[in-house]
């Protein structure tokens, strides 16, 4: 078990990157965190910005700095970056107790009522665009509208993350445990779309620096690889509960942007135009040539569909 002091140092080691990431952006963010007692969780939040409320809630990777290259685009925003449950510097929980969607939604909700936040517009990405939809689902009164980034397992028909999978198999006890690697972090980003930007440099030096620390100062990939096998079969793919039925999506009254980059390997063009299709008040953009992470490769165009929509 890590002592108290090693975990502090930890800490402020992967602060310190976090830093160096914000500065590269020109960004300077407000750190807090919130209990929610009813779930026996503390979970960290950083805010950038002022103006109309949107949480964000990252996928696989991600915490604060992991928005940078958007948020900065999004001036009139106050911009709410969720550290989601095990992952960052928030404590993590067990999944398999009150089942993953109202799990989801409910930490959320409860985020938003720790904030004193009565009604948000939502931006998901990957894993993060099912807690967006579920928390619509589960408490529309709470969200104005949502947007999703880049494709994640809403519906069964886009199929299990390769990385997804990686992590739920006897593999991936391993590979969480690995120490953290430039070039297997470069690698991975070419995987799911993001090459081109690395060889231009449009993810710079300080997002690599700081994706290191987040795998070396912090038990992130450890609680996310906990999290993946309550919601995947390495055999079978996703369980019931995660992915969305049509009827569920149908039943969403929230306004729902998605924007797809066209090299991300999650889903397809086709298989993202049929889900959008079922919501009430879907609408798809796609991104040419952007990965999984949509704005990394295309901050301006990727910010200028999100403050569009919202604007809405």
């Amino acid at each position: 078990m890590t002592s108290a002091p090693l975990a502090v140092a930890a800490a402020e080691r992967y602060r310190a990157a976090e830093r160096r990431l914000w500065e590269h952006y020109g960004l300077g963010p407000r750190e807090r965190f919130v209990e929610l007692r009813s779930l026996a969780l503390r979970l960290r939040v950083v805010e950038v910005g002022s103006g109309w409320p949107v949480l964000f809630v990252p996928g696989t990777g991600g915490t604060g700095p992991y928005w940078g290259a958007l948020v900065r685009e999004l001036p009139g925003c106050h911009c709410i970056m969720l550290d989601r449950p095990g992952w960052g510097l928030s404590s993590p929980i067990n999944y398999t107790a009150g089942g993953y969607a109202h799990t989801a939604a409910d930490v959320l909700c409860g985020v938003l009522d720790a904030l004193e936040l009565e009604r948000v517009a939502v931006v998901g990405a990957s894993i993060g665009d099912v807690w967006a939809l579920r928390l619509a689902a589960r408490h529309p009164e709470r969200v104005a509208s949502v947007a999703l980034l880049g494709g994640g397992p809403i519906v069964a028909e886009a199929g299990t993350p390769a990385i997804i999978r990686l992590i739920a198999s006897p593999l991936g006890a391993i590979m969480v445990r690995l120490p953290a690697n430039a070039g297997r972090l470069r690698a991975m980003l070419r995987r799911v779309g993001h090459g081109e930007s690395l060889d231009a440099g449009r993810i710079p030096d300080a997002y690599i620096d700081w994706r290191l620390a987040f795998e070396r100062e912090t038990d992130s990939m450890r609680n996310e690889r906990d999290m993946v096998r309550a919601i995947v079969s390495a055999r079978n793919g996703l369980r019931r509960g995660l992915p969305f039925d049509q009827s569920e999506l149908a039943a969403i009254q929230a306004s729902t942007l998605m924007v797809y980059g066209t090299c991300d390997p999650v889903g397809s063009t086709e298989i993202w135009r049929w889900t959008i299709g079922l919501l009430p008040r879907g609408e798809l953009r796609l991104t040419d040539g952007a990965g999984h992470m949509p704005w990394l490769d295309d901050p301006t165009g990727v910010a200028g569909h999100v403050s569009r929509f919202l604007a809405k």
